[in-house]
């Protein structure tokens, strides 16, 4: 059982949970949502747990439909480096967009969060699919995929030869002889590429783990590319196992191929679990939080996906399958979310008010609802069967849907041999088992 591969488990805080109805439901808390206690509370316990890490997400725009969900949201970084504080050992991801930031700006922040967390950053790295973030920044429009990951290729060098400016034994501290730093071991990247340019060293020695861990979470041909040359951790979602097997390989195989180590890359699929002490009780909490979804809200966020207007469309109309049906499959596609909305059309033919229940819980990723056993045994069946390496944990609400899952799934992941009791490293990435840069 010493040997026996072990999970890499992550929680994911969104709001007051990942159901869009988790706001009005009195299990959840969106009054604390704004509160440094809040994700306090949660990475503690996720610590707790034992798991590798707590997520937040961003976009640097107000959602739409804000009147119908609690879809505001702090700034990740700062947020996290409140949690450094109050945490020890579990690793804190932030989300950061190559498109809409400065690599010397990003770059010194999260070298200081890997600093104030003694090791514990990693960077959600996306490129931004949203022109009103472009008029954000001033600009008239959204570049194009290519552009964006032509622009991130560039932009990782930049800030990898940023973390990279001060050699690891730059810092001498000779109080005797009055030097500080050996300054030839300060290096200037001098970077001038087409989307980026960076001049000078940055103001913070090299991160304790060299570079934070680098995750990524696009799914379409330009993002599986990017990952399998760069990413260290991949948020993904799949409906079915199969399609993540093929995920699973296509990656791994890319990565290989490009002469990296495959072992060194984790591969975590969004899990949304709705938990009872039978099968039934669980689904009929999960039609609880469904009953509470506003159709007009799913509609909104539906929309950003389709290639037909759906506004014609009765709850109960069948939805048609071109509606996303130009999105390709799991190895080849235009725009990764999409291409899931398509594969739940073709499989389920639901009808409108379906399709929006079956998306709400975690917009497209996959929502299982059963037992603790259930839970279990299907995380354990896609980590047995090159599915996944771990899971992108998504509580449908906060903070007690992690609890749950905490107090009942844990102890089984543990029982059944496929998940640590405690940290065995002292930074992120040795809780990984990845190798510092």
């Amino acid at each position: 059982m010493a040997d026996r591969r072990q999970l890499n488990l992550n929680l994911f805080i969104l709001s007051s949970g990942h159901h869009e109805a988790a706001w009005r439901h009195p299990a959840s808390t969106p009054e604390r949502m704004f509160d440094a206690g809040f994700y306090i509370d949660l990475a503690q316990a996720a610590e707790a747990a034992a798991f590798d890490a707590v997520f937040l997400a961003d976009i640097p725009k107000l959602d739409d439909n804000i009147e119908f969900n609690a879809a505001g949201r702090l700034d990740p970084l700062i947020t996290l480096a409140a949690v450094a504080g109050a945490t020890e050992h579990i690793g804190l991801i932030a989300t950061a967009s190559t498109t809409y930031s400065y690599p010397w700006q990003l770059a010194r922040a999260f070298a200081t969060l890997d600093h104030l967390s003694r090791g514990r950053a990693g960077w959600n790295i996306v490129t931004t699919d949203s022109p009103p973030a472009a008029r954000n920044f001033g600009l008239a429009g959204n570049p194009d995929a290519g552009l964006r990951y032509e622009r991130a290729e560039e932009y990782l060098r930049a800030i990898t030869a940023l973390w990279d400016s001060w050699d690891d034994d730059a810092v001498v501290l000779d109080r005797a002889a009055g030097r500080y730093v050996d300054p030839a071991k300060i290096h200037h990247p001098g970077v001038d590429g087409a989307h980026v340019k960076v001049a000078g060293a940055l103001t913070t020695p090299r991160p304790p783990q060299g570079y934070p861990v680098l995750v990524q979470a696009g799914s379409s041909d330009h993002g599986r590319d990017f990952a399998a040359r760069h990413a260290e951790a991949i948020f993904t979602a799949q409906q079915q196992i199969g399609d993540a097997q093929a995920f699973y390989r296509d990656i791994k195989s890319k990565a290989e191929a490009l002469g990296r180590n495959p072992d060194h890359i984790r591969i975590l699929p969004g899990l949304s679990p709705f938990i009872g002490s039978t099968e039934e009780e669980a689904r009929r909490l999960e039609q609880e939080f469904n009953e509470l979804t506003n159709p007009a809200f799913g509609l909104v966020q539906l929309k950003d996906f389709a290639y037909v207007d759906l506004d014609d469309l009765d709850l109960d109309d069948l939805v048609p399958i071109e509606a996303f049906g130009d999105a390709g499959d799991v190895t080849n596609n235009k725009k990764s979310r999409t291409q899931v909305y398509a594969d739940i059309v073709r499989r389920e033919r639901p009808t409108l008010r379906q399709l929006l229940h079956r998306l709400a819980g975690a917009r497209g990723h996959r929502v299982v609802a059963g037992t603790p056993e259930q839970i279990a045994d299907t995380m354990i069946e896609w980590f047995d069967n090159g599915a996944a390496d771990g899971f992108n944990v998504m509580p449908p609400y906060l903070p007690g849907g992690f609890e749950v899952f905490a107090e009942t799934v844990v102890p089984i992941l543990r029982e059944r041999g496929v998940f640590r009791n405690e940290y065995e490293g002292a930074t992120f990435r040795e809780n990984l088992g990845l190798d510092r840069p």
